[in-house]
């Protein structure tokens, strides 16, 4: 008979065990987000019919509902048994996604937009409460020193399943539009049948893994609640991080929206665009997990955080190439630009709070700092699917001529019109959230340029491995001035009170 108390302390075998289980949950769980979530789950709604505003409750539903996160922070105080609530409410969280796909089968009208939502609201109540209690779980059971490589190499693996999974669905559902039109809606049901199975599967996962009895906590749940919004450098992170989820939220949900619906693309392309992004974040895995735990997450939050902000800045600028090659060209190199960087942005963010979490009362903190994000998460997608219809019907446009004796010829310089506004208000608010992160403190934080010279020497270690010297020097020519500034920073004062590397790392 399976044992689901918590041990009092667990052994290296049992926290190995544990470390297999969880990087099995994740892959049964991540095969389940890929089949009801994300740009399948846009395209079902797009095909009944949803409105902007739906569409925007879509996007904001999976944080809407984190502040039933609470009703997790009291169970696990309440019971301390956190496999147990994990478990409970995981299986509760799939039968509504087992209920969607049985839809057409049991009702002639089949699924609407409204019980959509509604079922899938009661979803993300359950996973939320099992989300909060899994992360004080999982902080008990990985080792701190192995935050940053564990969970790399969990995320690389579901990220892998992720691209595999989604490219076969999407060029299978596109064959489907094209030659079975009245089979996409029941398509997508099935599709909710086995993720919702596959979600099953992850419950036994849960199941078997072990759990480190957590010391009890005796506190009062509103005095829980305001333990981290009295600790100031939390505080600094809860404020960084829900500005930031205000920002992103406001434009990438409107990615695929954008790209289905303004500029007309298959389901196929826009499904590609996003695993180019994902093998871009599975290759980089590994290397943000090191450096991670080398530099810190912060250092690591300041580099890849502005390079996504861009990102979402100059996604208002892909209907600009007159070609189609062009624009396609300039998706390329966003998402692969993206994936990167958001591969160490959630690697980082995710660590960084488990890191700063009091260890005793961390479902407390990291339920806090997840509802705040949730509520800044929340309403950006409602406004930007209220305001999309505004902006819809108003457009910038910022042309120069150049006028010859015979003839005038316009250049477009800039050209804004519907989603186009949000990904310019996103982008640009996303940078300015970067100073909340300058008040973060974290323990053994390394300066942001010494990180990055670090980066650059290394990648030119890894060209010159590969192809050789000479070719490495001509491939990536400023990792050379690079090396030649990092062996000058490194003597000065404003390092001395950061450990030396070998040199090794920056020949």
């Amino acid at each position: 008979m399976m044992k689901l108390q918590p041990s009092k302390s667990l052994t290296k075998d049992q926290t190995e065990s544990g470390l297999k289980l969880v990087i099995a949950d994740g892959m049964t769980a991540e095969a389940m987000v890929v089949f009801t979530s994300g740009t399948f789950l846009t395209a079902m709604a797009i095909s009944l019919g949803a409105t902007n505003f739906q569409l925007g409750l879509f996007a904001a539903l999976p944080t809407f509902t984190t502040i039933f996160q609470l009703v997790a922070i009291w169970l696990v105080q309440r019971f301390n048994n956190r496999r147990v609530i994990t478990s409970i409410f995981n299986l509760l969280a799939r039968l509504p996604i087992i209920a969607i796909g049985l839809m057409p089968f049991l009702f002639t009208r089949g699924t609407s937009v409204q019980v959509l939502l509604l079922l899938l609201f009661f979803q993300h109540i359950f996973g939320d409460i099992a989300g909060a209690s899994w992360n004080s779980w999982v902080k008990d059971l990985v080792p701190e020193k192995q935050l940053g490589v564990f969970f790399s190499r969990r995320s690389r693996m579901a990220q892998t399943l992720n691209v595999t999974l989604s490219l076969a669905t999407a060029f299978g559902i596109d064959y489907i539009k094209a030659h079975y039109p009245s089979q996409e809606i029941i398509t997508y049901n099935i599709l909710f049948l086995i993720g919702g199975g596959l979600g099953l599967l992850s419950v036994g996962f849960l199941l078997r893994t072990p759990e480190p009895r957590a010391k009890k906590i005796n506190r009062k749940l509103l005095t829980l609640f305001t333990l981290p919004l009295r600790n100031r450098n939390f505080k600094n992170l809860l404020a960084f991080n829900s500005v930031w989820a205000f920002a992103l939220n406001l434009a990438t949900p409107f990615f695929s929206v954008y790209l289905l619906k303004t500029l007309g693309m298959p389901l196929s392309y826009v499904i590609s665009l996003g695993i180019l992004s994902q093998l871009s974040g599975i290759l980089s895995f590994k290397l943000w997990g090191q450096y991670t735990d080398r530099f810190s997450n912060k250092t690591i939050l300041s580099i890849c955080a502005p390079l996504y902000a861009f990102c979402i800045l100059f996604f208002a600028f892909t209907a600009m190439p007159t070609t189609w090659l062009g624009r396609l060209g300039l998706l390329v190199l966003i998402y692969l630009v993206s994936g990167w960087s958001v591969a160490g942005i959630n690697l980082a963010l995710s660590n960084i709070g488990l890191k700063l979490a009091s260890k005793n009362e961390a479902i407390a903190y990291l339920s806090v700092k997840n509802m705040f994000a949730a509520f800044f998460s929340t309403i950006a997608p409602l406004v930007g699917g209220l305001l999309a219809d505004f902006f819809s019907s108003h457009q910038f446009n910022w042309n120069m001529q150049f006028i010859s004796t015979t003839s005038v010829t316009n250049f477009t310089l800039v050209n804004l019109r519907g989603w186009n506004y949000f990904f310019i208000f996103g982008g640009l608010l996303a940078l300015l959230s970067l100073r909340l992160l300058k008040l973060v403190r974290e323990p053994g934080e390394v300066d942001k340029m010494r990180a990055i010279i670090h980066l650059r020497a290394d990648f030119r270690k890894t060209l010159r491995n590969r192809f050789g010297r000479q070719v490495a020097d001509h491939v990536y020519l400023p990792a050379i001035i690079a090396r030649r500034r990092s062996k000058k920073l490194l003597k000065q004062k404003r390092y001395s009170a950061f450990p030396v590397l070998p040199d090794k790392n920056l020949t």
